[in-house]
């Protein structure tokens, strides 16, 4: 393998790869020095690429386009800031609107959650006028850390280099070398997600205005599976029966509870299937093509840290589905309402709202973090090693997502009702063209 070499034309390295990513011939942590400082050339793939190191910074800290929630933050710094541009005027948006969902997510709840002591409480710094009303201005919201004890920042600082498998420190380490946050995951860490979680109970709160309401709950932990539910029976459950994991079924509840604990005994961990339903969306949001809702919001979803897939709807299930079987029959009912006799398509059509409910589940892959040895490596020393069990971990964290999953969708639904609303401003269109 060549070693990383200047490229006059760009002022930057330019690395040749020879290989194929592989785990046994990787090239980690031999460094080129320039103007003081060390970048890694870190993996070899089939091709060569050039690379400003100087410029590199993280980007994509920001979602939406009319409602543009903008985070930052990491596990172990002073604290995590929101703001939210495209705010209404003249809302009343209190902590007590944020904080009920933030406690649904807030670590050291109980015997299957992290046991890290956060308190989660959200402050509004901007965007309320003297009123107690919104301005129009951005919302501006933080949450202070509060549990970052200096013995649990030597326990990462211990394992620095030490890659620890399922978390994204290698790409990490790849992208931002030995600047990268090696401390409790930095930026990577599920602690960001209550940023996402406080900006969706504000979005929620405008949702609230046009009676759309996002519920979610968690389908499947392991082998342990809801049957299936209504909204209102979802709704129903959860009022009734409150539990950490989420699960509106009290006999699948503690069948759930029961694998994470035998988990936890064993030193591993659970993933699962988390449910939402968002009821009274109108039809006709999103776009054709490359800004379709069903896209946007798998975007959104799918940037949740642990989320691995999403389906809508029978989502894989139309694999086995003939035409026939899977369209979603539209007739008009006694009042003169399109419905629709099955919502296969959950919620769209076109990857445009249809007007049902939108109905979708994400995968959550198990927590990475165990109490069991495994094999990985070292990149400073660029040798093989073992990581022992270090840190706090949850045993499952399917119940604490369920906020954030609300959270996105919210988000995202608000931001689509404002771009629709706009553009429906402007083209004006005829009222017999509505449904």
């Amino acid at each position: 393998m060549k070693r990383a070499v200047r490229s006059h034309r760009s002022g930057g390295f330019t690395y040749d790869f020879r290989r194929h990513l592989s785990f046994d011939r990787m090239d980690v942590g031999r460094y080129h020095h320039r103007a003081g400082h060390r970048f890694p050339a870190v993996i070899r793939t089939g091709i060569s690429i050039t690379i400003n190191l100087e410029n590199v910074q993280m980007l994509g800290n920001t979602f939406g386009r009319m409602f543009r929630v903008t985070a930052c933050g990491e596990s172990y710094g002073g604290g995590l800031g929101i703001i939210i541009d495209g705010m209404p005027a003249g809302m009343k948006i209190t902590k007590g609107d944020i904080q009920p969902d933030l406690e649904r997510r807030r670590p050291g709840q109980s015997e299957v959650d992290s046991p890290r002591k956060e308190k989660d409480q959200v402050e509004i710094f901007a965007g309320i006028g003297q009123d107690g009303h919104t301005t129009g201005a951005p919302l501006g919201l933080i949450i202070y850390n509060v549990d970052t004890m200096p013995q649990h920042i030597q326990e990462y600082r211990d394992y620095r280099w030490v890659m620890r498998p399922g978390h994204a420190e290698l790409t990490h380490y790849v992208k931002y070398g030995e600047y990268a946050d090696w401390c409790g995951a930095g930026r990577a860490s599920g602690r960001e997600t209550a940023c996402r979680v406080a900006a969706g109970a504000v979005a929620k709160a405008i949702l609230a205005r046009e009676d759309i309401e996002v519920i979610g709950y968690v389908k499947q932990i392991y082998d342990a599976k809801c049957p299936e539910m209504t909204f209102e029976e979802v709704k129903a459950g959860l009022e009734e029966n409150p539990n950490p994991l989420n699960c509106p079924h009290k006999e699948t509840a503690d069948k759930m509870m029961a694998r994470a604990l035998k988990a936890k005994a064993d030193g591993d961990t659970l993933g699962g299937i988390v449910e939402f339903i968002a009821r009274g969306v109108p039809a006709g949001l999103g776009e054709p093509v490359f800004d379709k809702m069903e896209a946007t919001m798998a975007a959104g979803l799918m940037s949740i840290p642990a989320v691995k897939a999403v389906e809508w709807g029978a989502g894989f299930g139309f694999a086995s589905m003939k035409g026939s079987e899977s369209n979603d029959i539209m007739y008009y009912d006694e009042e003169g309402q399109v419905r629709f006799r099955t919502n296969h398509g959950g919620g769209f059509l076109g990857g445009i709202s249809c007007g049902d409910d939108l109905v979708g589940r994400v995968c959550v892959k198990a927590t990475s973090t165990l109490s069991i040895d495994q094999d990985t490596i070292n990149v400073k020393e660029h040798k093989n090693t073992v990581l022992s069990p270090i840190t706090r971990r949850d045993p499952t964290i399917c119940g604490r997502i369920v906020p954030v999953v609300e959270a996105m969708v919210a988000i995202c639904i608000v931001d689509h009702l404002m771009m629709a609303r706009g553009f429906e401003a402007v083209q004006r269109l005829d009222k017999e063209y509505t449904i």
